[in-house]
């Protein structure tokens, strides 16, 4: 799996269309972890990170890992 990097776990649901309360009841972590997680202030713990992760992947995410060609990011799958 992929480190996710807070960005992309906004990206991603922005490309979903879901909200982070939405992500939370999907994915069975706090809406307060996730929205921490996502503005800087605050860790997740790796388990948390994973469903997160799995739930967003199973939703048609792609993570991008980052490359010489540019940070990290996420796309939709076909």
């Amino acid at each position: 799996m992929t480190i996710l990097a807070p960005p992309q776990v906004r990206m991603a649901r922005a490309a979903l269309g879901i909200s982070v309360r939405q992500l939370a009841e999907r994915s069975r972590v706090a809406e307060s972890t996730i929205l921490r997680f996502e503005t800087g202030r605050g860790g997740i713990l790796a388990t948390n990170l994973d469903k997160v992760q799995t739930t967003l992947e199973e939703g048609g995410i792609i993570f991008i890992s980052a490359d010489v060609g540019g940070g990290p990011g996420v796309r939709l799958a076909k």
